[in-house]
């Protein structure tokens, strides 16, 4: 079968029209109808240029196949996350692709309860229907598309999350990055006691003040400038449709989405104890201890949301944590959010007084890591078996690429789904020291 560039792993993006347009969307619409028998189906986009025709044609393609639509509009990826199992649709389609840059697109997509489907669960039969032009008759009765307005009951379900009076008046930096998060923010903050010290807050899909990319630390220096500036308390910045939040302590700190998930564990078992924190294999032993100490039972998983998901209802567990700063609750339908972190952090720092820094540092001490270091190299899997003959004497897991371990460090990695791209991860017991050194010695191999 012939494959169709725009169709990934986890979900559908591609550069704008060559890889994904109108009529690309028109048949997606017909085939994720066909695929899943669907009655109704949720649809919102972001803030991209090509975001409103692109979900024009997907609409048409889902009322040609006598689906009915509810139309969210401009919104965030977890607010379709939010509004499939509210509405108690069949399925949901963001049209989105985050923080890539503004001349591409993208969908993601779940099923009924938002269950994802990616490639491996539904998406490789979406682009069959659509190879061999299996579309099917146009309905005889077209569906219908309703507009819907969620912002309210979304905003107003994040309450069961947290407590607003337990909540101090902390000084917030918040960089929405020209992105969807804005309209969250505007809505949560007369329900907060705190202040808000806005950056790039308004929509704008030409992303003026760069893709909304966190990860990337070239666009982590309004940030951290806004927080010195303001003597702000933290600063979060957020991806552009804020299914991710990044954290920055008093100093203007960065700090690693590993010990963000360390610290959400900790928020939520200190409320729930005895419950399953299910968590990625790039880096563990921080998530562990803690989950340990707070009367938790840590489940590993494969990392990426799918996998983190199945498990998290295989096990039941209140909330999953990656280190790529992605975070999942059982409440929130399983699914990712980037606003539930935000509001369980302001929490724990009001409830334990202590500034962010006074919350991670024992944490970095503890178990420096690397974060994520990407390589683009030729033969990613050749890299890995040398990797593995070398440090053979460790113990070495395959659950998610290629773990080994030693007493006082380990590392995994990884290969990219979709690039010639090698992903390394590094962690010590108390010795930074040691993990650089290692980290520079595996690179060496890696780039060699």
């Amino acid at each position: 079968m012939s494959k169709i560039a725009g169709f990934k792993a986890y979900d559908v993006r591609g550069k704008v029209p060559s890889e994904l347009n109108s009529e690309l969307a028109y048949k997606i619409g017909r085939a994720f109808s066909k695929f899943l028998g669907a009655k109704k189906i949720v649809v919102g986009y972001d803030i991209r240029k090509s975001s409103v025709e692109i979900s024009e044609a997907l609409k048409n393609g889902l009322t040609d196949s006598g689906v009915d639509v509810n139309d969210i509009g401009l919104c965030g990826t977890e607010m379709v996350y939010f509004s499939t199992p509210h509405f108690d649709a069949d399925g949901g389609i963001m049209i989105t692709a985050s923080h890539n840059p503004p001349e591409y697109n993208g969908m993601k997509f779940v099923g009924k309860g938002s269950v994802p489907v990616g490639y491996d669960s539904g998406l490789n039969e979406v682009e069959k229907i659509i190879v061999n032009n299996d579309l099917g008759e146009i309905s005889k009765v077209k569906g219908t598309v309703t507009k819907k307005e969620v912002m309210t009951d979304f905003i107003n379900n994040l309450s069961k999350f947290y407590d607003a009076e337990k909540i101090s008046p902390l000084k917030v930096v918040v960089n929405a990055g020209n992105g969807c998060a804005g309209l969250s923010l505007d809505m949560l903050e007369p329900k907060l006691p705190i202040k808000m010290i806005k950056l790039f807050n308004n929509p704008d899909g030409n992303f003026p003040n760069g893709v909304p990319n966190p990860m990337l630390e070239e666009n982590r220096l309004t940030t951290i400038e806004a927080i010195k500036k303001n003597n702000a308390d933290l600063g979060v910045a957020w991806d552009g449709d804020y299914d991710r939040c990044f954290f920055f302590d008093e100093k203007g700190n960065f700090i690693e989405g590993y010990y963000i998930v360390g610290l959400l564990a900790k928020s939520i078992l200190k409320k729930n104890p005895g419950e399953k924190i299910v968590h990625d294999p790039r880096l563990v032993w921080n998530t562990v201890e803690i989950v340990e100490k707070f009367g938790g039972k840590a489940v590993v998983s494969k990392s990426g949301h799918a996998f983190i998901k199945q498990k998290m209802r295989e096990v039941n567990s209140i909330y999953g944590g990656e280190m790529s700063a992605h975070h999942y609750f059982r409440d929130n339908a399983y699914s990712d959010s980037g606003m539930i972190p935000f509001l369980l952090i302001l929490q724990l720092m009001s409830e334990e007084k202590k500034t962010l820094s006074q919350l991670v540092n024992e944490m970095i001490a503890a178990y420096p890591c690397s974060g994520e270091i990407n390589s683009t190299i030729d033969d990613p899997a050749g890299k890995i078996k040398e990797i593995e003959k070398k440090y053979s004497d460790g113990m070495i897991d395959y659950l998610d690429g290629v773990s080994i371990e030693y007493p006082d460090w380990r590392f995994n990695l990884r290969m990219s789904n979709t690039e010639p791209i090698l992903r390394l991860n590094v962690e010590s017991r108390r010795d930074e020291k040691l993990m650089k050194e290692k980290t520079e010695e595996l690179l060496k191999i890696i780039r060699g």
